[in-house]
């Protein structure tokens, strides 16, 4: 029987093989890199050799105890978790996290700092009946709290924006347009919105107008086919190419990370999307 892991493991014993090589590293204007949550059978070390060899800059969602392995292979992680008490339900729209979170941030972003990592983790929390507008205070003051600690350190804090339809009920930063009200009153070069295009895809569509009008305060990219969160592919809804060009036609200098669940041979389908989104 011919099991998911035989197949990793016979990708990985291919390009070990001597003689034979991953294609060459593509070339393109946008930096890409993957999430690791998304290769969990992979161990880590194999998945940035993996990585380095198909053209990749980077590996996501790392926790500081990892964050060294990448540079082993000349990546880096580009998005890294600095504070574990922070969670998608119990986040900065709650006054009564701040605390907990500041002390972990004081910890977690200069570990970010020393290890390159230009970029850490951050969400909103669930509404539990709270208002879109109360939250927004909430979270504008908690990252108010936040933001000098990371532009002391040159991290930037990216609130990531999750669809609150399919996987994530009653999230809070759920929409475009309340996640940039957020960075706009905060206003620092170091707090971002982390743009999910599988999660706005799912939430609101008109991805390439939104991106454009509010590309000042993205700070980071994940894909994610819709439907089902796998494979960028003909099967999926989002035009990748037109809107991976849409972000380097912006000039973006930030990563465009994949974070899809890879179905068949998990290299091959992230190959694939890298090179669909080679542009």
């Amino acid at each position: 029987m011919i099991t998911r892991r035989h197949i990793i493991g016979s990708s990985l014993a291919l390009w070990a093989t001597a003689g034979v090589s991953a294609p060459p590293p593509p070339a393109g204007r946008l930096k890409q890199s993957v999430s690791r949550w998304c290769y969990q059978d992979i161990p880590l070390d194999q998945l940035c050799a993996a990585a380095a060899r198909i053209g990749l800059q980077g590996i996501d969602l790392l926790e500081p105890a990892e964050y060294e392995t990448p540079r082993r292979h000349g990546l880096r992680c580009t998005m890294g978790y600095a504070a574990k008490n922070m969670t998608i339900a119990d986040g900065l729209n709650r006054r009564e996290n701040h605390a907990a979170i500041e002390r972990a941030f004081r910890t977690g972003i200069p570990q970010a700092a020393k290890a390159g990592v230009p970029n850490v983790i951050a969400f909103s929390g669930n509404r539990r009946g709270m208002s879109d507008d109360e939250g927004a205070a909430n979270t504008i003051a908690g990252l108010n709290r936040l933001k000098p600690i990371a532009e002391d350190h040159g991290v930037t804090i990216c609130v990531e924006l999750l669809n609150s339809k399919v996987d994530h009920p009653d999230y809070m930063a759920d929409h475009t347009d309340w996640g940039v009200r957020v960075a706009k009153e905060v206003n620092s070069p170091r707090v971002k919105l982390l743009y999910d295009i599988y999660h706005m895809q799912i939430m609101e569509g008109d991805l390439i107008a939104t991106i454009r009008k509010n590309i000042a305060w993205i700070g980071h990219f994940h894909t994610g086919g819709v439907p089902g969160r796998h494979n960028l592919d003909a099967t999926q809804e989002v035009n990748w190419r037109a809107v991976a060009a849409s972000v380097a036609d912006l000039g973006f200098q930030g990563y465009f990370a994949h974070e899809f669940v890879p179905q068949g041979n998990p290299l091959a389908a992230l190959e694939q999307a890298v090179r669909t989104c080679t542009v």
